[in-house]
């Protein structure tokens, strides 16, 4: 190789590294300015709440301790004794509710959240069930952030009410109250019920996954038999250290299961423009036949296509059996779990996944398609532009600004894609001490392992979490330098 070859090598690869340290530095820089961001939000906010407190009317002082106290003085009785109820409820919960080992229930919640249990156990005495002391913390802690949220709504509807006595207005009744909900404030009345939903069955266990990522929450501390505890960042290590088996694998895993995002996006996304465009020639006939010929592998579900997919190219499969009786070869071929060669059975679900994939593609740009501005044809045609011109100026850029937010989602979704690996190969084929991680496994298929077959939960969420950091951080960094972000009015 050339000096000159190298130096252009050694350019790129400086290139490239600056490339990632600034992609981490902007990170970093954008984390830091979070926390600032948060830090002088509560600064605020505590001085707000202080100036509120001082300059509002006795009522309103009093609903700082008796929630709906200043409602109900103001003969608004329903919605004081709402909020009166809400406190009630939590102060029963967490200082007034049966007390076990001298602690009402709320409150050991949060004790026991901190310890995740104290007692070992023995013949006689039941081991405490640290992952349900876990979760039953994390429960806690969302009910107390509710309740501060009621809280400051209890405040915020005493103000108000100040306020429209100052200036001589009539309080509004509980009847104007639900009227208005079901008027002017209708999307209050529609969305609470789906944050509501949110934050039980989406934020709350998110949260309680994540915080497994600090215990020791694995196969040597089954749950309800023997204690775990919080061990801070050490998984994290165990990871990223670059010693012992399931860090050796991190890497392998994480590049595959990239290589495997990007073709499997890439190549669905261009071969499905590449099908539309060919059916909405105007020479084609039969063009609504054609296009649900290609629909059906969308009518049938995925499962039965991709489990068939397997079966048709297994080693005693009917495509082995047509190359051995034509005389292409003379034994058998391992397509996908028992390939002789990793990348053998790499490409087979890359090529499968096409099958897949490109049916997708190709209704979307079909129907994008049919609502290209005319008048900018007409406009090339003026201009003496050929139809190769007006496809590559006109035609392409508008496909791609239309669904570069679906691109952006089916990278996500290909890096998150369980079904395709999991029924196809099983993450084989098998890798020596892989730590159950095969050749064709992906972050999602390994956790997946992780957490059913071994019980390695903690490792399992840092997987988990590291997944979501790559996705979440490429996706808004991708998006905001699209043109589709920063020039939405190009096309209109």
């Amino acid at each position: 190789m050339s000096s000159k070859n190298v130096q252009q090598n050694q350019s790129i690869i400086s290139r490239i590294l600056v490339s990632i340290l600034t992609f981490f530095k902007n990170i970093g820089l954008g984390i830091y300015k979070w926390i600032i961001k948060i830090g002088v939000g509560l600064k605020n906010s505590t001085v707000h709440f202080a100036t509120r407190f001082r300059d509002s009317s006795t009522l309103t002082k009093v609903s700082h301790f008796i929630m709906g106290f200043g409602n109900m003085a103001r003969k608004q009785i329903v919605k004081g004794l709402l909020y009166f109820v809400i406190e009630v409820g939590f102060l029963t919960f967490m200082i007034m509710s049966p007390v076990v080992n001298d602690t009402p229930m709320g409150f050991r919640a949060i004790k026991n959240f901190i310890t995740l249990g104290t007692v070992e156990g023995d013949i006689f005495t039941p081991t405490d069930n640290s992952m349900l002391m876990l979760l039953f913390g994390v429960v806690t802690t969302g009910i107390i952030f509710m309740f501060l949220a009621a809280y400051s709504s209890n405040i915020k509807s005493s103000c108000l009410a100040d306020e429209l006595q100052k200036k001589g207005k009539k309080l509004p009744t509980f009847k104007e109250d639900l009227a208005e909900l079901m008027d002017a404030k209708f999307h209050l009345t529609m969305l609470t019920p789906a944050i509501i939903g949110i934050v039980i069955f989406t934020i709350l266990p998110t949260v309680f996954m994540i915080l497994i990522a600090f215990t020791n929450f694995d196969a040597q501390h089954p749950a309800g038999q023997v204690l775990f505890d919080w061990v801070g960042l050490e998984n994290f290590r165990n990871i990223f250290s670059g010693s012992g088996e399931i860090s050796v694998r991190f890497l392998p895993v994480l590049s595959w299961t990239m290589i495997w995002a990007f073709f499997a996006t890439f190549s669905n996304y261009i071969a499905g423009i590449l099908l539309a465009l060919l059916i909405n020639k105007k020479q084609i006939k039969l063009k609504k036949l054609w296009r649900t010929v290609f629909i059906m592998t969308i009518a049938i579900p995925q499962f039965i296509s991709l489990l068939a997919v397997r079966n048709i190219l297994s080693e005693y499969g009917p495509v082995n059996n047509l190359l051995m009786t034509i005389g292409l070869i003379d034994s058998p071929i391992s397509f996908l779990a028992t390939a002789a060669n990793v990348w053998t059975a790499r490409i087979t679900i890359i090529v499968i996944n096409l099958w897949v994939g490109i049916p997708y593609t190709m209704l979307m740009t079909s129907g994008i398609l049919m609502n290209v501005p005319q008048d900018l044809y007409e406009a090339a045609t003026i201009d003496g532009a050929s139809k190769r011109q007006a496809l590559m100026n006109i035609t392409v850029p508008y496909i791609v600004f239309v669904t570069t937010p679906y691109l952006i989602t089916s990278f996500v979704g290909n890096i998150t894609s369980f079904n395709i690996i999991y029924l196809l190969t099983g993450g084989a084929p098998i890798v020596p001490g892989g730590y159950k991680a095969g050749s064709t496994d992906l972050l999602v298929t390994w956790l997946y392992k992780l957490t059913i077959d071994e019980n390695e939960y903690n490792l399992g969420s840092v997987i988990a979490i590291m997944t979501f950091i790559i996705t979440a951080t490429g996706t808004l960094l991708t998006y905001r330098k699209s043109k589709a972000y920063k020039d939405e009015e190009a096309f209109q």
